[in-house]
């Protein structure tokens, strides 16, 4: 391994075993590496006895996207945001969508230099409300996103973190001090699923949900891909949206999408529309008031309701907000009820555009 570097930091969260090799503490996984070693999400790595992050100030790519795209539906509708990740994972789904990205263990990947400042400064100039770290997980690149949401902060950009929520305590409590808003990917509801198809565990997640509802201001929005056959069924979806309601409220969206074979499950079909449909009906009858479902053209399915008189709130036909009904900060504007969420007087019209950037 090549020593201390401009892209190669000191972390805090790790500690020595008895047998002198290196536990990390960031995720569930807890690496236990040798010297030379890396963890399983390839930026982490034991350097000189101690557990360095590998990847800070690099990214494997920028782009200025609708917010809706991450997905968001309840935080700053229309607006534009700065997304961007680096390399590799702490997770090893066989479906992964971003797997040219999340599973690469080539620093090749890593070609865009782009220091917290740098990313602050573009994010504001190319009008930006907020900043998405996302394509992989921002827990693995914890240093860096933490510093970027800082300089963020300073310039009025909000931080959105785009994650499966797979973190230990101590790092979440720090990460989430920094983030406004979150999408928490639920990838399904059995510890079976997330054993065998994402090599991680369930609880760890239920557990970064709770704390970010309870202990948190973080607005935050849950994903599930739906995969056929793994995790579409009924009765998942159905002890899924009851733990949800039960644990986390009525108000946080739930997102349904779709499929598609990739990676390691192209054996699979793609999700079919009447299944997404369906679960979106289960996830309202258990009494959720805001979910969608995504990847498919779905004008219903994408537009926020009124949970109280039923007005359409904001239509969506893909990511182009086509009506908006909301009045001051989130009122429906035909009975007054408010809509859950982080809102303006106004949406944005960034529309469905998705701008590649270089930062040089």
């Amino acid at each position: 391994m090549p020593e201390l570097n401009e892209y190669t930091v000191n972390t805090r969260y790790w500690h020595t075993l008895d047998d002198g090799r290196v536990q990390c503490d960031m995720c569930p996984r807890l690496c236990k590496l040798q010297e030379g070693q890396q963890g399983l999400c390839f930026v982490r790595a034991c350097q000189q006895g101690k557990i360095v992050l590998t990847s800070y100030g690099r990214s494997s790519g920028f782009c200025v996207d609708p917010i809706e795209k991450k997905p968001l539906n309840h935080f700053l509708p229309g607006t534009p945001v700065l997304s961007f990740g680096t390399a590799g994972c702490n997770l090893a789904c066989k479906f992964c969508q971003n797997w040219d990205i999340s599973k690469s263990r080539q620093t090749e990947t890593l070609s865009d230099a782009a220091p917290p400042e740098k990313l602050a400064a573009v994010a504001k100039e190319m009008n930006c409300r907020s900043i998405a770290f996302t394509y992989n997980d921002p827990v693995i690149f914890h240093e860096y996103a933490i510093d970027v949401a800082r300089a963020c902060r300073d310039s009025g950009i909000k931080s959105v973190a785009v994650t499966a929520g797979y973190v230990c305590e101590e790092p979440r409590r720090e990460f989430y001090s920094y983030m406004d808003a979150a999408n928490i990917d639920l990838k399904a509801f059995t510890e079976r699923f997330y054993k065998y198809v994402t090599g991680g565990q369930l609880q760890p997640v239920l557990e970064t949900l709770l704390y970010l509802k309870h202990e948190t201001q973080v607005w935050f929005e849950i994903t599930t891909l739906l995969i056929p056959d793994e995790n579409d069924s009924e009765e998942e979806i159905n002890l899924m949206s009851q733990w949800i309601i039960d644990n986390l409220g009525p108000d946080v969206p739930l997102h349904f999408t779709a499929f598609h074979p990739d990676w390691k499950m192209r054996d699979k079909n793609n999700t079919a529309p009447v299944v997404l449909t369906r679960s979106r009906q289960i996830a309202r009858s258990n009494g959720l008031r805001y979910v969608y479902t995504g990847n498919v053209h779905d004008v219903a399915g994408g537009s926020t309701n009124c949970h109280e008189c039923g007005e359409t709130l904001i239509a969506r036909d893909w990511y182009v907000l086509q009506q908006w009904q909301l009045s001051g900060q989130g009122a429906c504007s035909n009975c007054g009820t408010t809509c859950a969420g982080v809102f303006e007087s106004e949406p944005g019209n960034w529309g469905a555009k998705r701008l590649p950037i270089q930062i040089g």
